[in-house]
């Protein structure tokens, strides 16, 4: 298999769920991509997966990473390259989302922002306030906690944070949340996918306490219209 017929049937993998519905899984069937793609190109091929995994989140970093490490722990590469790939592919998905939100603009978000139902533009102030901020360490950390580790890098991008600023920061927290996964995949060795687990149920409980939030801003806006419609009711 050729490296363009790899990296279509990863994204193929990440789109679908699954590439021919077998019992297997996606992630049985993305693992075996990941581990073809650093056998034909190394650790190349390892920093585009994760490149790729900032781009399009349902590829999972936590299942990249210990691949990785396995794949050093058996020898296709060594584990100082597995560290130094995957960290560069982390900050070359980040950088192509920043650039997305540059592009993006403040005064274009402001003006989506403007005509979504339910979102006050005061809110949004106090948004862009607060990440202006406390930009820098959303940027450093967000980089260590799922679903977050790419969207972060748009908002950086929307705000105007130094472009300098914006890849030291991405490069730090990405080394750190990458060595953890590529380390655990090198020491753990054909039992890499443990950490698989315990990730996994981290990244749930990060997607409930997200529903949670937006479902409780949400009720809260909606009550919030309905005592300003009757305040104005009574006013009148």
């Amino acid at each position: 298999m050729n490296f363009f017929s790899l990296f279509t049937a990863g994204i193929l993998v990440a789109q679908t769920g699954s590439t021919d519905g077998s019992s297997g899984g996606w992630l049985t069937q993305l693992s075996d991509w990941a581990v073809s793609l650093m056998d034909i190109i190394g650790p190349a091929g390892a920093a585009l997966a994760i490149a790729l995994e900032n781009l399009f989140p349902p590829l999972p970093s936590e299942v990249i990473l210990p691949l990785a490490g396995f794949a050093a722990a058996r020898g296709s590469f060594t584990l100082a390259e597995a560290l130094i790939w995957t960290t560069a592919g982390s900050v070359v998905g980040a950088v192509a989302l920043y650039w997305v939100g540059k592009l993006l603009g403040r005064e274009r978000t402001r003006k989506i922002f403007s005509k979504l139902p339910l979102v006050d533009m005061n809110d949004v102030d106090r948004v862009e306030a607060w990440f202006d901020k406390n930009g820098p360490k959303t940027v450093f950390f967000g980089r260590m906690v799922p679903i977050f580790r790419s969207l972060i890098s748009i908002p950086a991008g929307i705000t105007g944070m130094p472009f300098w600023q914006f890849v030291l920061l991405t490069t730090a927290g990405s080394a750190i949340w990458n060595s953890i996964f590529v380390l655990a995949g090198f020491y753990l060795g054909d039992n890499w996918h443990i950490v698989e687990q315990y990730a996994n149920t981290f990244q749930r409980i990060v997607i409930v306490v997200v529903i949670l939030a937006i479902v409780g801003w949400v009720i809260y806006k909606i009550l919030k219209r309905r005592r300003e419609k009757v305040t104005s009711t009574d006013e009148r």
